[in-house]
């Protein structure tokens, strides 16, 4: 019996856990339920959640080494990334604190999402 309210535990684990991915997924994605996205928005907003993510990792291995956050340019002196500071149209960048950092991808053309931007929650957001 124990084994079978176990199994039924992770398996609505898993369904919440996949019905707030896909709400994470319609928010980042452009022109979700509006029919306007094409094929390269897409790769492009992919593409700068994966770095928003890159950044987040490298500020949390640096936090773990050097005992604070770090700036884009301090993060690619130390190697803990190898992005560059764009994915046009989108260019990034970090802002620390003694105790937290947001790092940022600021749209330079019309279109959406403006900006994403990932903090040390590990959650990446988009505005309109």
């Amino acid at each position: 019996m124990g084994r079978l309210i176990g199994f039924v535990g992770t398996v609505v684990t898993l369904a919440i856990g996949m019905y707030i991915y896909s709400l994470q997924v319609k928010t980042l994605t452009p022109g979700a339920g509006g029919g306007n996205s094409n094929s390269e928005d897409v790769v492009t907003i992919t593409g700068v959640k994966n770095d928003l993510i890159g950044i987040a990792n490298a500020e949390r291995g640096y936090l773990a080494t050097e005992g604070k956050y770090a700036s884009l340019d301090e993060l690619k002196a130390g190697n803990y990334i190898r992005i560059r500071a764009e994915r046009p149209p989108y260019v990034y960048e970090v802002e620390t604190t003694s105790g937290s950092f947001r790092a940022t991808a600021n749209r330079t053309t019309k279109g959406a999402p403006a900006q994403l931007w990932i903090t040390e929650t590990m959650q990446v957001e988009a505005s309109d």
